[in-house]
């Protein structure tokens, strides 16, 4: 179903066309019409289905931008998806003028409160801590509220954020419209959902099986600094006809488009502010061959409809499971067999395994390619193109040039062979030096860990959920990185990476655990006292 049939008014569905999305997903198709109703909903989905736009699209359409007033709170598990949703609403109600903001821990309070107070946004966008942080301090009135979305509700839970969860929900308005979304459907949230909501639609959306096959994953282990020369390399040994790039921001989109063409590539890119006039010539150029290498977003590639792409790099790896099946399903259509090499740097790696359990695959690993193995390969490819040609015959006149020549001057049949590869294969690759071959190990972050000291314990009533839950909503790390939980009566030990301690430190200062503000430094011995042996 297209947007136009969902009832959207002429603005957003000019922001929808600017962004590449042409039909509704499933999710965004269901959902939209109930919440432009007014209706509550419960909405079963996936990361990756559409969520985002399944609700804000709604929410931009009913709130009132000449109001100075919080009208919509978006309650999201991480302040990374705090700040994804709201570049998302941004981009979709800038020409509605919607003024959204975002809060979350780790950043400073008093920049926030200054935020909230000069420029009060008609959405709010935040992370359950930090919003009943600002609650508490009363920089934030909600009783102008009309809406309230609950995304990744059941992630929520396993936080500890349900009374956080329940205590914002209780200071808005009992009239508001309540939209939850989770990927289960535990007993809590049915358990909210009776509590919160008023005769809620519920709505179920099961993701299609995925299709990966005729295509060979492969991924590389590089410094960030690194990738241009391996993104290089790799064009050079595949020798791709046509390929696409994926990036996750704009700026390195741009970016890489410039480092190509400066190296000789065929390069350009897409992006979501693109005019579509620039963007179909773009595209048309792609198709026709004019350009080899297209660069895009995940948002700008919304639409890219081309057979033969040979290989898809994930120049930095998809935010969403989901959308690196979309990317790399922009190879091996038709029948034809396809290749997507991916990038991996740093904590991506773990990233990486998220995308093997949701697809359901294994991603091989390859070393980085040397410039010999470059060099080689270009040899090669020479090489097969001169059997080809020798083959097809028709060479004595050419025979008979080259003999004059060698009568005429004091060269050997290998110093002219030689000469023609050296210009065919160029003086480039003497000058780039060799890549460091790195090696990202998932357990050397378990073997790494740093154990934490928090005051607060058992008897303050705090569960091992709650600290959980403070830590990765305030410092943004994944929970899966979090160590053990050991706690005591009166204080807490957690485990965290090595690398991620002191950024951990810093975000959770003055935050404060179900009423009670906490002090969080590095354990200076075990916390047990060992028994001694009789």
């Amino acid at each position: 179903m297209k947007f136009s049939e969902l009832g959207l008014n002429d603005a957003l569905l000019k922001a929808i066309k600017r962004s590449g999305f042409e039909e509704a997903t499933p999710i965004q198709e269901q959902t939209i019409p109930l919440a432009l109703q007014g209706k509550d909903v419960i909405g079963q989905a996936q990361t990756g289905t559409g969520k985002t736009a399944a609700f804000g699209l709604p929410i931009l359409q009913m709130i009132d931008k000449k109001e100075k007033a919080i009208q919509a709170v978006i309650i999201e598990p991480t302040r990374e998806l705090a700040i994804q949703t709201q570049e998302e609403l941004f981009r979709l109600g800038r020409d509605e003028h919607a003024h959204v903001q975002v809060v979350y821990g780790g950043a400073d309070i008093g920049r926030q409160i200054r935020s909230l107070k000069h420029h009060v946004p008609s959405i709010l966008v935040g992370t359950p801590g930090r919003l009943l942080d600002h609650l508490k301090r009363k920089t934030i009135n909600l009783d102008q509220v009309k809406a309230v979305v609950l995304d990744e509700a059941d992630e929520m839970l396993d936080m500890g954020f349900r009374e956080d969860m329940e205590t914002i929900l209780t200071d808005t308005p009992e009239d508001r419209q309540t939209i939850m979304f989770s990927a289960t459907m535990p007993k809590a949230i049915m358990d909210i959902a009776k509590n919160f909501q008023k005769d809620a639609e519920i709505i179920k959306v099961v993701r299609k099986e995925l299709t990966v096959k005729n295509i060979e994953q492969y991924y590389y282990e590089v410094r960030p600094k690194n990738k241009n020369e391996l993104l290089c390399r790799l064009i050079d040994i595949y020798n791709p006809r046509l390929s696409v790039v994926f990036c996750n921001t704009k700026r390195q989109v741009d970016e890489l488009i410039s480092e190509l063409k400066g190296r000789g590539y065929f390069a350009d890119g897409i992006d979501g502010d693109m005019k579509q006039a620039q963007r179909d010539r773009v595209m048309a150029d792609f198709r026709s061959g004019k350009t080899e290498i297209l660069i895009a977003t995940d948002v700008a590639a919304r639409g890219i409809d081309v057979d033969d792409v040979d290989v898809v790099f994930n120049y930095d790896l998809p935010q969403d499971e989901e959308y690196y099946v979309h990317r790399i399903g922009r190879t091996g259509r038709a029948g034809r067999e396809g290749v997507a090499l991916s990038f991996v740097s740093g904590k991506e790696a773990y990233k990486l395994k998220d995308i093997e359990r949701y697809c359901k695959t294994k991603i091989k690993a390859k070393p980085i390619p040397s410039m010999d193995d470059v060099k080689n390969t270009k040899l090669e490819a020479i090489f097969s193109n001169i059997k080809e040609t020798i083959e097809a015959g028709g060479l004595s006149d050419m025979v008979e040039a080259v003999e004059d020549r060698l009568n005429m001057e004091d060269y050997t049949c290998l110093d002219v062979a030689a000469a023609l590869l050296k210009m065919v294969v160029g003086d480039s690759l003497e000058d780039r030096e060799e890549l460091e071959q790195v090696h990202y190990d998932l357990d050397a972050d378990r073997r790494g860990m740093v154990r934490l000291f928090i005051n607060v314990g058992k008897k303050d009533k705090i569960k091992p959920a709650n600290i959980l839950g403070a830590i990765t909503g305030e410092s943004g790390i994944p929970g899966k990185l979090v160590g053990s939980i050991d706690m005591l009566d009166n204080y807490t030990f957690v485990e965290v990476p090595s690398k991620y301690a002191d950024a951990v430190l810093l975000a959770m200062e003055n935050v404060t655990i179900k009423g009670r503000k906490i002090s969080m430094e590095k354990a200076k011995g075990t916390g047990r006292k060992k028994k001694k042996k009789r």
